[in-house]
């Protein structure tokens, strides 16, 4: 009977969400090696080079994420907190300092280890979701009553996206922004602080696009990438392109022409673009819906955790849905040209096996919450006749 109980807790309550995730992973394999068989080739002598380590790391991510759903110890997670923010500041750290850090295409991102790499950016996400949410419950009351709390979250912030921007990571900043926003938002601050302190964020902004002027540059050629579609445009022009090819059904699965070195990083930040092309509206129509799907059964049980008052749990969820849910929405605008162009990829569907081994503990994660929040019906013994 206690085994029947404990096999029942652990399986998955939100088939839905697993199912839209396990779509979404599937569908980035596929597209991976789509958008990926000629640069394999002419580049490394093997068409299949980047579809084999992505099909790697989606098991390891599928085992992390299978361990993470086993065991994570949810309510050992509050009191790691701490321990979690520094880690996080730690790896931000690191892949700053030389012989630690590679550099790659302008950016030092990536924290080297023999034979793979690892995105700082992804790990700190993780960290420092868990240990906002442990603040968050900690201190809710005074979050809303006084104003020194609130700027708490808001300096440790302000510190990881400086860390962020030495790389250069701007994306990742923006994405972990709308995470503290949204968090504190639940948490019941109120809206006049979030106003203030929005006027300051677009002042610093601003003041980082003047003193960078490669963004100021950025920015216009997002507003009009065809005054310059050679060079700074190029990204986006060539992007939009593959959509405009695409139409309603799509050239066909490997028929792109896009990805045939005209779209720079087809099989990472514009594998949506390269979708689009071979599948066409109707495939960037179900990709969009897949994402809808998964974000939706996120928000839905964090705001059931919220009402039960499980701050840690609810809060945890909700910025895991929000850091979710905001890459999704940045990469897919960049590529529709809607965004200036960001260094995001496409949760659980773009190359890279850092960004697929964090979504999968998050996902783990979220799962693990929703499954211990759920009333486990009694095992009814049979009765002898």
């Amino acid at each position: 009977m206690v085994f029947e109980r404990r096999l029942n807790r652990r399986r998955p309550e939100d088939l839905m969400l697993l199912g839209g995730v396990l779509l979404l992973a599937l569908t980035g394999l596929v597209m991976v090696m789509s958008a990926s068989l000629q640069i394999g080739e002419t580049r490394l002598g093997s068409p299949f080079y980047f579809f084999n380590r992505h099909l790697i790391y989606l098991l390891l991510a599928l085992a992390a994420g299978v361990t993470t759903y086993v065991m994570a110890p949810i309510a050992l997670l509050d009191r790691l907190r701490v321990l979690a923010l520094a880690g996080a500041g730690l790896v931000l750290v690191l892949v700053l300092l030389p012989g630690i850090g590679r550099e790659v295409n302008g950016s030092q991102r990536w924290i080297a280890f023999p034979g793979f790499n690892i995105q700082a950016s992804e790990l700190a996400k993780l960290g420092y979701l868990i240990w906002l949410a442990g603040y968050i419950n900690l201190q809710r009351e005074a979050l809303v009553e006084r104003w020194q709390a609130f700027l708490i979250p808001l300096g440790v912030l302000g510190l990881l996206s400086i860390l962020l921007l030495l790389e250069p990571d701007f994306g990742a900043a923006v994405v972990l922004g709308i995470a503290t926003f949204g968090m504190l938002f639940m948490a019941g601050v109120p809206m006049l602080r979030f106003l203030s302190i929005a006027l300051a964020v677009v002042a610093a902004a601003a003041l980082v696009a003047l003193l960078q002027p490669y963004r100021v540059a950025r920015l216009m050629n997002f507003l009009d990438p065809w005054a310059d579609q050679f060079g700074g445009g190029y990204q986006l022009t060539q992007s939009l392109i593959a959509f405009g090819r695409g139409h309603i059904d799509g050239v066909g699965l490997g028929n792109s022409v896009q990805k045939l070195f005209y779209l720079p990083e087809a099989h990472t930040d514009f594998v949506f673009a390269v979708t689009a092309e071979e599948f066409g509206l109707i495939g960037s129509i179900a990709i969009i819906a897949l994402f809808m799907l998964v974000c939706w059964r996120i928000f839905q049980l964090a705001f059931r955790l919220l009402e039960k008052e499980q701050l840690f749990s609810g809060q945890l969820v909700l910025g895991i849905g929000l850091v979710f849910a905001s890459q999704a929405f940045v990469n897919m605008g960049v590529n529709m040209g809607l965004l200036p162009t960001k260094g995001l990829t496409l949760p659980l569907v773009s190359y890279g096996g850092s960004s697929l081994l964090v979504t999968a503990v998050m996902i783990g994660l979220v799962l693990r919450i929703g499954t211990d929040s759920t009333p486990v019906a009694p095992v009814r013994r049979r009765e002898r006749r």
